[in-house]
Formats: C-alpha cells, structure tokens, sequence
C-alpha cells in the first residue's frame, strides 16, 4: 500500500518534485516532534513578554508619570552628612547600630528603598534589616518595618531631610551618631540635619514598582490600557503569516488571584490571558504558561516581580503558594486545546536557589500538572549563573513531556563583551550547537531554547551581520528537540523586536518560516493520494 501511496505521490508532484519533497520532509521533520503542533514538528516560538509581567526596559513610558520615579522600590541610596562630611552606615551590613562615621560608601552604607507613598520610604539594610528610631537613637535592627521604620524624605536637588512619624528630624550629631532629634525646622545650608543623598542603583522597574509607585487606582488604569493594547489579536494574525506556531506567555504569580491579588499587584491579567488562549486557538498557535514571577522573587529581577533586589522564593511557604498557583493555572487551561505546556519556574538563580530545593518543587509541580492534564508538556527551567543545564537530566523529574528550558544570550557576560560579529557567530556554531548535541543525545527532557534574541554587544553591526547571526542562531536552534522561542514579540528595543525584526529583514526565518508550508503540502499530497487510492487498489 505505501509504494502505491508513493507512486499516486509521485504522479501528482513528478518524479523530482516527488523526491525533493519527501527527502525535505525526512530531514527536517527529524527524530523529534512536538505533539499538538499543527502542521509541523517543534515549536518555533516568540514570547510575549512585557505584558501580563511588566518589564520597564521593554516599555519604559509605563513608568514616566511615577512621582519621584527615581526613588522606586528597590532603589539603592547613600547618605552622606554635609557636617560631618562622613556617610551613614549599618554596622555589618545590618542588626546592630547606625553610625555617621565612613569615608568612603560601599555596601554597609547603601541602603534599599522601600517605598509607602510618594515621600514616605523605609531604609534596608545589606543583610535585610530596616533602619528604625526611637529616642534612644537609630539603629538597623528592625526585622519588619512598621511606624518606626517609616520616614519622610524632603528633597532639595541633591540634598535631603529625612523626618520620623513625631515630626522630628535625623541628624548626624557630633559623636558620629545618627538620631532623630534635631530642633525645629532645618534649612537647606550645612546643618545637622541636612544629607547628601545618592543613587546608587535604580535597576527595577517591575510590577512591584509600577503599582506601588503609581498607587492601586493609576496603576489600574494604566495596566489596564497597557494589556489591551500591547498584544492584541492582530499580534496573533501575524506570528501565523510568518509561520510562528507557539507562544510563551510570561505571567505572574498574583494571577492565581484575580481580579483582587494581593497589594500592591493590579488584577486584570487573568482575563488578557483568556484572550491569548482564545486568539492563539483562533490562528492553530499554541500556548506556555511561563510562571515569570514567583512569590517572593526566584531571582532578585524585575521581571519576577522582586521588591527590592531579593531573592526570598526559596522558603517553603512561597513553594507551598507557587505549587498553588500552578494548580490553578493547570486547572484553568489543562484541558483547553490550545496548551501546549506549563513552564514551572522562569530563570531561578543558580547562587540562591539549591538545586535539591529546585527539584523537588519541580517534581511536586509536574505532579500537579499531571493531574489534571495527562500529554501537557511540563517544562523546567535551568538556574541561572554558574549552573549546567545538565543538572536537570539527571533529576528524574517525570516520566512523560518534560522538557529543559535553556536561554542563550550572546550578552550579559563579560565573555562577550569585546567579541566581533564573526565571533559571535562562530561561538553559535561551536559552542551553543555542541551543548545542543549533547543535550539532544542525553536521553532525558526536550531541549527548549525558550530565550533567545537578534542582538549582541557589536555596536558597528550592519544589517548583514544581524541577518549573518540570526541565521546561524537559527541554524543550530532548529536542532533542539523541543524547539525554541524568540524574546521578545515587541520591545522599545528595536533588535530585541521580532515584530521590527522581521519587518525590516534583519532577521530573516527562511526555510524555519516556510517549513509548516512544505509540511502542509506533503500533506496535501498524502491525503489527495489516500483519496484516490481506491481507484488502484
């Protein structure tokens, strides 16, 4: 029966066209196949980032109309008295006392911003205490901030007056210590009372820092027309022109919680995420859950949602609450046919996040997946920083659909740094495809390149060069077993834009592109032979 399916094949295509398009099927329709693709093999993938989980580097006029917008959660400070000309410190680092006695700040003397409302902030230390006074003085003792642990900042350009709840003033007496005494209003000349502020860091611009930097009711308003406009279902129209048949969808924790997630989180997200599923049906594209932002921040980014630079995830009660969350996401979706699979952890850092701590929430999450769907992938995401993906292959987290999720950037490491366009290319060719191969050859998880982007630290590349490193990372990315996923559909950044990308062919898909088209016409060609070989028989 097949050498007459072959023949009615070759009749309708010729004896060449025949051949071409069977032995094109064969090589690249490869070992691996993805199930519930249509029309292809693996996943060629775009996330959809900077949506339901903000990242302010993605769309940064989210965060211009924030009062005192340098002064966000998480914002690191230095505080230097103009007296004494000594800057304040934390005793190692924090849980012991203040002093107005360095010359020279570092981390001892930076403190992180906890922000309460446009001028009220409290102060953390190094090893995550709050500053607090009393009448007995200041120390960095406070494990939790409350009253005490409140401060008003009055800015003056560079300078600042910091006032507690009773109205009184810090300063920095004689003997190098800090108090929260000074008499009456201070001025803005050189007294006591008066500081020279610094910022040292201002690096988050998350969901934390909008809602909170907004308050509750503007940054409802302003998520609520960011997530109805940045994606919409034209989006969806044109990832499928363009032979994309997944998407990665990045959220947060706080949408097990809608519409009223806990403060300072703005719900809504949950019903954008309804959308996508119901687009992404619409087009035959399928759908990650990527679980972005973990309760207490897996590591210390903006993009998991981290107050002030923490990693806190760690702890079994945040474990307890995201094996909740991915209950509810694999209770919500497990069954809808556009899933494709449930990322169970975004980028988990490798410096604090214990592997065994990592496994067994990952085994404890496949489980609930399973629960509730029986062929939804489950997928697991290397740790971060000095940690091998290999790690994760020999951790038996299930038996069935799990996949590795790794991401390759030729950034974010001094390694890369000085490298030519041709050396970037080359580092694809020889080193991301031979971790590839051995990957594919380990007998354990699909291999997911589920980051991945069009740029470099080259800052004279031309647009051939950019096509040159985008072919190549497509190149050796087709051979991973799962597929991969382009970061990010839309970004301020032009060469982090798919969308820009393509438009402007910088990036160029070609065959990766066409291949649902080839694959679609082979099948054509299957069924009108089936439906004709009655006529042989």
């Amino acid at each position: 029966m097949l050498l007459r399916i072959a023949f009615l094949m070759e009749l309708l295509f010729g004896k060449w066209g025949f051949g071409f398009v069977l032995c094109w099927w064969l090589t690249f329709s490869g070992a691996y196949s993805v199930e519930g693709i249509h029309g292809d093999s693996k996943v060629r993938g775009v996330n959809l980032g900077g949506w339901l989980v903000v990242e302010g580097w993605i769309k940064p006029s989210l965060f211009e109309g924030i009062l005192n917008g340098d002064m966000l959660d998480g914002t690191e400070v230095q505080l230097k008295s103009v007296t004494l000309q000594k800057y304040v410190a934390a005793d190692n680092g924090g849980g012991m006392n203040v002093t107005v006695d360095r010359d020279v700040a570092s981390s001892w003397e930076t403190f992180r911003l906890w922000r309460v409302s446009t001028s009220e902030f409290h102060f953390r230390t190094l090893q995550g205490q709050f500053l607090t006074c009393g009448s007995g003085g200041c120390s960095a003792t406070a494990e939790s901030p409350s009253t005490l642990e409140t401060f008003v900042i009055e800015r003056n350009n560079g300078r600042v007056h910091i006032k507690v709840g009773n109205g009184a003033y810090l300063q920095a007496a004689i003997e190098n210590q800090l108090t929260a005494d000074y008499p009456g209003n201070p001025g803005w000349d050189n007294n006591a009372a008066t500081f020279e502020m610094t910022i040292v860091a201002n690096n988050l611009h998350g969901d934390y820092q909008l809602a909170n930097g907004y308050l509750h009711n503007e940054a409802k308003r302003i998520l609520k027309r960011h997530r109805n406009s940045f994606i919409t279902i034209d989006d969806f129209n044109f990832l499928y022109r363009h032979g994309i048949n997944t998407v990665r969808i990045p959220v947060g924790w706080w949408i097990a919680y809608d519409p009223n997630p806990p403060a300072p989180f703005i719900g809504g997200s949950l019903e954008s995420l309804d959308n996508a599923f119901s687009w992404a049906q619409a087009y035959n594209i399928k759908c990650i859950i990527d679980l972005h932002a973990a309760p207490g921040s897996q590591n210390g980014m903006e993009h998991s949602a981290s107050r002030d630079g923490s990693t806190d995830w760690p702890s079994q009660a945040y474990i307890s609450q995201t094996l909740h969350v991915i209950d509810f996401l694999a209770s919500r979706f497990g069954t809808h046919p556009a899933l494709l699979g449930i990322e169970l952890l975004n980028e988990p850092s490798a410096a604090t996040v214990p592997l065994d701590t990592l496994v067994s929430y990952y085994k404890q999450g496949y489980e609930i997946v399973r629960k509730y769907s029986p062929s939804a992938y489950v997928i697991i995401c290397q740790r971060i920083g000095n940690a091998d993906p290999l790690e994760l292959y020999q951790a038996n987290i299930g038996s069935h659909n799990i996949v590795v999720d790794l991401h390759y950037y030729n950034l974010f490491d001094t390694f890369f740094v000085n490298m030519s366009a041709e050396d970037n290319i080359q580092f694809i060719y020889k080193s991301r495809e031979a971790q590839l191969q051995a990957l594919n050859n380990a007998n354990g998880p699909l291999v997911f390149i589920g980051e991945w982007v069009n740029e470099w630290n080259v800052t004279s590349g031309s647009q051939t060069d950019y096509q040159d490193f985008g072919r190549a990372q497509l190149e050796v990315y087709n051979a991973a077993s799962f597929g991969w996923a382009y970061w990010t559909l839309k970004n301020d950044r032009q060469h982090w834009d798919f969308e820009w990308n393509i438009r402007n062919n910088f990036l160029q898909l070609g065959k990766s592109a066409n291949k649902q088209s080839f694959n679609s016409l082979v099948l054509l060609g299957l069924a009108y032979a089936l439906a004709h070989l009655h006529q042989i028989l």
